[in-house]
């Protein structure tokens, strides 16, 4: 049985951001990500809702920011953002070193310079850099909104031995209800964007 949410308690808005309104942050989308050892379940299909968010996000004229982990070499071809979803010329590219893509980046200045208090957020991994920086996008007072289907991960264990084994989707969804609880929405895809 599902219990009220910490943003619910506090009233907090739930309103999904719009596309028109807001600042859009791709978040690691990453070739290291597609295959290998660092290959998420699900990529495919959200890299294909994430080309669409991102087409639409154009379409309506959103500031695009993406955002890349330096711990990957961001020349190589592996850290390289995807081609599918790839920056193009006037987008900004924010590289950081941990998972909060506000951390020791100039990430909060190009939202701030938008001059939209909601963001959208979608990347790779659900359980790492997209709550995280849900979570920094909140506590510095934006309104994030991310989108599911646009997301991805990969199936983990609850401790490093021994551990309870957690499929993606289980990690993928105790990620999205972290953030739901806490840190701002989280809507199935694109369509319930405004």
């Amino acid at each position: 049985m599902a219990t009220t949410t910490l943003r619910a308690l506090i009233g907090a808005d739930e309103t999904p951001a719009s596309l028109g309104n807001a600042t859009l942050i791709m978040v690691d989308y990453q070739n290291v990500y597609t295959g290998g050892v660092m290959e998420l379940d699900g990529w495919k299909p959200a890299l294909e809702a994430a080309a669409e968010l991102l087409a639409a996000a154009r379409q309506a004229g959103a500031k695009v920011i993406h955002v890349q982990e330096a711990g990957y070499d961001v020349e190589s071809e592996a850290g390289q953002i995807h081609e599918s979803v790839a920056p193009i010329e006037g987008e900004t590219v924010v590289v950081k070193s941990v998972p909060n893509g506000f951390h020791g980046t100039d990430l909060g200045e190009h939202v701030d310079a938008a001059g939209n208090s909601d963001v959208i957020i979608a990347g790779f991994m659900t359980n790492m850099c997209v709550l995280f920086t849900a979570q920094g996008a909140s506590l510095r007072g934006n309104q994030p909104t991310v989108v599911a289907n646009a997301c991805a991960t990969r199936p983990l264990q609850t401790m490093h031995e021994g551990g309870t084994p957690l499929t993606a989707q289980q990690v993928h969804d105790g990620a999205l209800a972290t953030i739901t609880d806490r840190y701002g929405i989280v809507v199935p895809s694109l369509a319930a964007l405004k």
